[in-house]
């Protein structure tokens, strides 16, 4: 059998940002991943826990608390604790407001050159001085500290990057109108 290709499909293909479809397809990961560990280690399913432990296993690799997760499904918890969730929701939020403005709006950090991202840099260091904080003992762990904290680091990151990331919607619907 033979597949007839048309102009459009290629053209399609051609357009396809690859590095903003592999950006949202690991976003889904971290938003999604965290939370369904738990369910899936808790299911008995030898297969899903075998995912699980995937999950919890790339937890372990990127927070530095992955043991005060949240209790989602006792005795399992959240891959991740909910400083680094807080963060996951920051870029999940600019990401969606991404897709809503293209990078329209003043809020977008990587128009300012170096002073964006000097910007950007000094609101993504909430997460690590609170952490630091935590540390050297000024509070004790507390999800409702430590979640905004991550927030306001993913969305310092988000609203630099996401233009970065996913600039050919721009680029798209500038060319149309030259």
């Amino acid at each position: 059998m033979q597949r007839i290709v048309s102009a459009g499909q290629l053209e399609s293909a051609k357009n396809l940002n690859w590095v903003s479809l592999i950006a949202d397809i690991m976003l889904a990961g971290m938003v999604i991943g965290p939370v369904t560990a738990p369910f899936l280690a808790a299911s008995g399913v030898s297969l899903l826990g075998i995912i699980a432990n995937i999950i919890y296993f790339m937890g372990d690799c990127v927070c530095p608390q992955p043991t005060l997760g949240l209790d989602l499904a006792p005795p399992y918890i959240m891959a991740v604790c909910m400083r680094c969730y807080g963060t996951v929701t920051g870029l999940l939020f600019t990401r969606l407001l991404y897709g809503v403005t293209g990078d329209k709006g003043f809020y977008w950090l990587n128009k300012y050159g170096w002073n964006g991202a000097a910007l950007a840099s000094v609101f993504m260091m909430a997460y690590p001085l609170e952490l630091a904080a935590e540390i050297f003992g000024f509070w004790s762990f507390n999800n409702y500290i430590v979640t905004p904290f991550g927030l306001i680091t993913g969305l310092a990151w988000g609203l630099f990057t996401m233009p970065i990331l996913h600039g050919w919607q721009s680029t798209k619907t500038s060319s149309l109108a030259s």
